[in-house]
């Protein structure tokens, strides 16, 4: 039995840092003397990613550093001794943000309102200015391909907005890079590779008690959509990598006003379906009798 196991996390490691590799190496994502902040949050993911990015660093050809960083958000009866613990044991190098957002998000946000919009901004908001303060010049999240696949959906269903969460990201004011090193990979290996692991999972006491979040709905949605039709979350996604502007409708990005013909060039012959067109198959436009609807 313990021999099984070990196999499946070691095809579940393989498999998961041959993704992350494809992805920061498709997106750039870490360059040479770089200071990557790895945002902790105590969840499956970001274990997961800590741990690969920590592997990234020992055997890639290029030398970065990887910093562990917690937000502690003063939510009631957080364990905050659990981080520190394991991040000591392992010897990895690490900070602890105290800042009380929980408070803000409660005062804030009236009572059986989502709270993950704001709880997000005020967290992203603190890692960007601690990011400044101890000169990281990256901010590594732990989103991955499903968190993306979510986002795209409800920015769908509920802003009409065609956007998700890109790889990397470049802040608004353009003083932090934002990076998803799991973009590539599925929730569902990485789910399992942390329990193999057994982090110290630490749960969200402000999300996790939210039963009836949009999110939610859509990730049962695509829960089913994968059981029904496997592959289909991954075409999404990839969907996202191949976007074809003039088949959409924002004339912000695509001039449709000013389209014309070109008649310039000989036709192909296969926009005929190589079928014989005849002089007695053809409308006589000039014979056409033009009646007024009126």
């Amino acid at each position: 039995m313990k021999t099984q196991v070990n196999n499946i996390q070691e095809k579940l490691e393989k498999k998961i840092k041959r993704l992350t590799g494809k992805a920061v190496a498709d997106y750039n994502m870490i360059e040479e003397g770089d200071k990557i902040l790895c945002a902790i949050s105590g969840g499956k993911d970001s274990f997961v990613m800590l741990d690969i990015l920590l592997h990234l660093k020992r055997v890639a050809p290029i030398n970065f550093d990887v910093i562990a960083v917690n937000l502690d958000q003063k939510q009631p009866g957080f364990p905050a001794e659990i981080l520190p613990n394991y991040l000591e044991e392992k010897g990895i190098d690490y900070y602890i943000i105290d800042k009380d957002t929980y408070s803000v998000v409660k005062q804030k946000v009236p009572e059986g309102k989502t709270t993950c919009s704001l709880c997000s901004r005020l967290r992203r908001g603190s890692l960007y200015g601690f990011a400044e303060k101890i000169g990281a010049t990256k901010i590594a999240l732990g989103h991955h391909m499903d968190d993306i696949v979510e986002t795209l959906l409800m920015n769908m269903f509920n802003n009409a907005k065609l956007k998700a969460m890109p790889p990397k990201l470049l802040s608004d004011d353009k003083r932090n890079i934002v990076i998803r090193p799991l973009a590539y990979c599925r929730e569902k290996d990485i789910e399992q590779l942390s329990e193999i692991n057994e982090y110290p999972i630490i749960p969200c006491n402000l999300c996790g008690s939210q039963e009836n979040l949009q999110r939610k709905q859509i990730k049962a949605m695509l829960q089913g959509w994968d059981q029904d039709t496997p592959g289909r979350i991954e075409n999404i996604f990839k969907s996202t990598q191949s976007v074809s502007l003039s088949q959409l409708s924002d004339h912000d990005l695509y001039d449709f006003s000013t389209l014309a013909i070109d008649r310039t060039a000989e036709p192909k012959e296969q926009e005929f379906g190589g079928a014989d067109i005849s002089s007695s198959n053809l409308i006589d436009i000039k014979n056409i009798e033009i009646v007024n609807a009126s």
